[in-house]
């Protein structure tokens, strides 16, 4: 099979002929339908050694649809077909965190996150997944659409729904900075799951326009978001910069929450002039559980949230990480299989 190999740290990621692997006992192989390729893929390969805990090589793609192509011992023959998408996430299972259904969380996860993540995930013809509890069921969605939800969607569906802040009425108002790959879906689902209103901030005229297709009820540059907003109750910053930390903050009203998702190296001064005085949370949520998993999927199903995508082959992966390093792109890259 082919699979796309982080091989070596600091270098561009290679396309290698693998043999399929067969699944032991409890484990899953997936025919890998669809894969969403993410900026987490360039910080993975672009580290310097010995900043991740990860040992190479490994398959990258950790945003993965499949069908059930074979299942090892102890594991239902009867889900061979079915249509899935992979919780990336890969906890161990027992701590209290995971006990909890917040494998995101776990406690003990001290090396490899996931497929893609420090173990083969699915840039790939096959993926070997090693429980079924990692597994969602994906029937009726289309795979290019459910792959970059596994990772896109499924973070801004946790932050938006661990947010302590009430969005409950015409009055209140969220703030998404960043319209990429998780600004646009949190848009839709701010749209759908509340009745606030959603102002959207980009430097890219092509991501503010996406952002109003998306159902942001305004979409301005930073330069112009404090005069739109004045206040907001929930500022979801999916840049994560010392830039958009810091103009978030000034955003957020008093019993307010700023929620910073993106990690491009911003922080946050608190000092009793703002913060303190002022009285905000502050929250850094990560990924999200199987259980908000399942639910994007019938949201995906309704017709709720649907990722802006460029559909590719997998032959087209080197091409399109470049374009995500630029920044060129809008939206998601989608590797579709049926392409070839």
């Amino acid at each position: 099979m082919r699979a796309w190999r982080c091989a070596a740290w600091s270098s561009a990621p290679e396309l290698v002929e693998l043999p399929v692997p067969e699944p032991g006992p409890g484990e899953v192989l997936l025919a890998v339908t669809a894969v969403g390729l993410c900026h987490s893929d360039l910080h993975v390969t672009g580290a310097a050694p010995g900043v991740l805990p990860y040992e190479l090589p490994f398959t990258l793609g950790h945003e993965v649809a499949g069908t059930v192509h074979a299942v090892g011992a102890g594991v239902d023959p009867g889900m061979v077909g079915r249509a899935v998408v992979v919780h990336g996430i890969w906890g161990c299972g027992a701590c209290r965190r995971c006990r909890q259904g917040l494998e995101n969380y776990c406690l003990r996860r001290g090396g490899a996150v996931g497929g893609g993540l420090g173990r083969d995930g699915g840039l790939a013809d096959f993926m070997l997944v090693p429980d079924v509890r990692h597994l969602v069921d994906a029937t009726g969605v289309d795979p290019c659409v459910a792959a970059p939800l596994t990772d896109g969607g499924l973070t801004s569906l946790h932050a938006i729904g661990g947010a302590r802040v009430p969005l409950d009425g015409s009055d209140s108002t969220a703030v998404v900075i960043g319209v990429g790959g998780l600004g646009h879906l949190a848009i839709q689902l701010l749209r759908h799951l509340t009745p606030a209103r959603v102002v959207a901030s980009d430097t890219r005229s092509a991501a503010l326009d996406l952002a109003v297709r998306c159902g942001a009820g305004a979409a301005v540059p930073p330069d112009r978001l404090a005069a739109e907003v004045g206040e907001a109750d929930l500022v979801l910053d999916f840049v994560g910069s010392p830039a958009t930390v810091a103009l978030g903050a000034s955003l957020v009203t008093a019993g307010g929450e700023l929620s910073i998702v993106g990690s491009a190296g911003g922080d946050l001064e608190v000092a009793k002039g703002r913060a303190l005085a002022q009285g905000f949370r502050v929250s850094l949520p990560f990924w999200g559980s199987r259980a908000e998993l399942q639910r994007l999927m019938e949201l995906a199903r309704e017709g709720h949230v649907v990722p802006e995508t460029t559909r590719i082959s997998l032959a087209e992966v080197a091409e399109a990480y470049a374009a995500l390093h630029d920044g060129s792109v809008v939206g998601r890259f989608v590797v579709d299989l049926s392409r070839g």
